[in-house]
C-alpha cells in the first residue's frame, strides 16, 4: 500500500485518507508508542467528563470508539463520530453495539443544543480549523453542557520539554515502522510539535465561545486535559 499522510495544512481528504491507512493498528500502536500510558489517559479524560446515565455524548474523532467505551458502560447514549470510514469500519467490527456516525468536526451532522457534553481525543489538532470546530462544538452542546479536550501540548518542566521535543518526538516514525504507514506516524509527531501550549489553547477555546476554560496536565504536560462550558 502506497503511504499516505497528511500536511500540516491539515486538508481534510488528506487527514481521512491518513487514518483509513493506520486505522487496523491504530489502538495497538498507542499502546506501544505510549508506552501504555494512553489507557490511564483514557481513564482521565472519562473522569473529566463525568457522564450520566441518560445523557447524551459526542465523542468526536473517536477513531475506532475505543474511547467511547467508558461511556456507554456509564449508560450515557454516546455518538461515536470521524470523518475516517476506515476507522468507523474497524471500530464497528470492535464494538458493534456502539452507534458510530460518519461526520466533520467543521460541519457536525447533528442540530443545536444536543449534547450534554462533547469530547475529543487527540483529535482536535488534526482538524483544518480549529476556531471553527470548537465552535461547532459548542453550537451541538446543550446550555450548561461541557466539553472535555484530550491533546497532547507542552511538557512544564524546561529540561524534560526539551528532552520531550528533540528526542522522544523525533523517535516516533521509527518506533511506527511496524505500522502499515510509518509516513503517518512522522506527521503525527510534526502536528503535536506545531500546536499550541495549555495556555494557547484555552485562550483559542475562550475566543471561540467557551466558558470557564480550565486545564490539567497529565505526565508533566505532555497531555492536557482542557474543559469548558457552554453559557445558560
Amino acid at each position: 500500500m502506497e503511504n499516505t499522510r497528511a500536511t500540516l495544512g491539515k486538508q481534510r481528504a488528506e487527514v481521512a485518507a491518513m487514518f483509513d491507512g493506520v486505522a487496523k493498528r491504530y489502538d495497538l500502536l498507542n499502546d506501544v508508542l505510549t508506552f501504555g500510558l494512553v489507557g490511564g489517559w483514557r481513564r482521565h479524560t472519562a473522569a473529566a467528563v463525568a457522564p450520566e446515565r441518560g445523557e447524551r455524548i459526542l465523542d468526536l474523532a473517536a477513531g475506532t470508539g475505543t474511547s467511547s467505551v467508558p461511556f456507554a458502560e456509564a449508560g450515557a447514549a454516546v455518538f461515536p463520530t470521524d470523518i475516517s470510514m476506515g476507522m468507523l469500519k474497524v471500530g464497528k467490527g470492535q464494538y458493534p453495539s456502539l452507534d458510530f456516525v460518519a461526520g466533520d468536526a467543521l460541519q457536525l451532522p447533528f442540530a443545536d443544543d444536543s449534547f450534554d457534553a462533547v469530547t475529543i481525543s487527540y483529535g482536535l489538532r488534526n482538524v483544518e480549523r480549529t476556531s471553527q470546530a470548537l465552535e461547532e462544538m459548542l453550537r451541538v452542546t446543550k446550555p450548561g453542557g461541557r466539553v472535555v479536550i484530550a491533546e497532547f501540548s507542552t511538557p512544564t518542566h524546561p529540561a524534560f520539554r526539551l528532552l520531550y521535543q528533540e528526542v522522544a518526538l523525533r523517535i516516533v516514525p521509527l518506533a511506527a515502522k511496524i505500522s502499515s504507514n510509518p509516513a503517518a506516524y512522522g506527521y503525527l509527531a510534526e502536528s503535536i510539535l506545531a500546536w499550541p501550549d495549555q495556555r494557547g489553547l484555552a485562550d483559542v477555546m475562550s475566543s471561540s465561545g467557551w466558558d470557564r476554560v480550565e486545564w490539567k496536565n497529565l505526565a508533566g504536560g505532555i497531555v492536557a486535559l482542557h474543559r469548558g462550558w457552554k453559557r445558560v
